[in-house]
């Protein structure tokens, strides 16, 4: 059967999406864009809850989504309110695997233009590229980046909404998913060396060890996995070059971005690229295929600047880090981009008026 792509809504969309962005302030009184995701992303969300007992509804309307919304595929709900939404179920099933039974209802990529695009792409590593590409037509708050080291491939996944929101399920969604579209595209060529997450695991692993088939790594410094070179590089049996390039002149008219989209996207960016110490401002632009000089305007015109978001990311990463006791004080200062530990120190106590260590015994009791 023919695959169809249904475009007649795609103006009204794109429309409906701009109309349903929203601005906040964040404490220092800038302007920030709400970050959002289509609901898509939230696929298998009613039926896992259900069988977990539960009202998904109420559930919904206690994080303030519009369960409607959640409900329609197409339709676009706050990213920070959809992290609270899945720890919150995850919390009241008693299930630490939530997100991961969400993810394994996936089957293939879904419906829609992009989908119809990633799904029909010539390899994984062209699908992965169009994900950044067209990020905005799916999840804002995700950011995805490819680090090739010789015969090896690093991908990895970050969410970036709001300090304080709990993402730990959220992530684990978006790592199931990655891992059930690349299973569905290469089948048994997928073979990944293991699956690494930033958060500590559950006690059982039972779920965990089955859904994904290779070693686990929690606590680590990213999220995403390890896989060989040339899995990224496999064909896809079902590429469909004219069917992508149709899909990809529907969907480049409805990729639009501003100017407050950019700074997201720029502290993405940074969050993917420090831990890595490749968070220049040369390199952050080439991952966003823009000129420095036009990505400086654009954040000027948001009212931020590069190494304002550095510092913004920087701050929120020490956290992270710094909240993990299995990482020792020096291998924080090296992943934020320090390579003695005494300039860490020094940076972090004018951050956060204390040094590492006192910070860590006051909030690691």
């Amino acid at each position: 059967m023919p695959l169809r792509v249904n475009t007649s809504m795609g103006a009204q969309q794109a429309f409906h999406d701009q109309t349903q962005r929203r601005s906040l302030r964040d404490g220092r009184g800038d302007t920030a864009m709400e970050t959002m995701l289509r609901s898509v992303a939230m696929s298998g969300y009613f039926d896992v809850t259900r069988r977990a007992g539960l009202n998904p509804v109420e559930l919904a309307q206690q994080v303030g989504i519009d369960t409607a919304a959640l409900a329609n595929p197409d339709d676009r709900i706050p990213a920070a309110a959809a992290c609270r939404l899945l720890e919150l179920t995850a919390e009241k099933a008693s299930c630490p695997t939530f997100a991961l039974q969400m993810a394994e209802t996936r089957q293939k990529f879904g419906t829609g233009v992009v989908n119809v695009l990633l799904a029909h792409k010539r390899t994984l590593r062209e699908v992965l590229l169009a994900t950044a590409e067209y990020r905005h037509l799916l999840n804002e708050a995700l950011a995805v980046y490819v680090e090739d080291v010789g015969e090896t491939v690093t991908i990895r996944e970050e969410l970036v909404v709001e300090p304080g929101i709990p993402t730990n399920q959220a992530i684990e969604l978006a790592v199931g998913v990655l891992w059930r579209h690349s299973s569905a595209l290469l089948g048994d060529h997928w073979k990944p060396r293991a699956v690494h997450f930033v958060h500590q695991g559950p006690k059982d692993l039972t779920f965990h060890r089955r859904f994904f088939g290779c070693p686990l790594e929690f606590g680590s410094d990213f999220n995403g996995f390890v896989c060989a070179a040339a899995d990224l590089d496999y064909p896809n049996p079902a590429a469909d070059p004219e069917l992508v390039r149709y899909a990809e002149s529907l969907a480049d008219s409805l990729n639009v971005t501003g100017v407050d989209s950019t700074a997201l996207e720029v502290r993405k960016a940074i969050y993917l690229l420090l831990p890595i110490e490749q968070a220049t401002v040369e390199r952050v632009a080439r991952h966003l295929r823009l000129s420095v000089r036009t990505m400086q305007r654009q954040l000027e015109l948001a009212q931020t600047s590069f190494s304002r978001l550095v510092e913004e990311v920087r701050g929120e990463l020490a956290v992270r880090y710094m909240s993990n006791p299995r990482y020792p004080i020096g291998r924080v200062a090296a992943l934020l981009g320090y390579s003695q530990q005494g300039s860490f120190t020094n940076w972090f106590n004018s951050r956060f008026g204390v040094t590492p260590r006192d910070w860590r015994n006051s909030h690691l009791k």
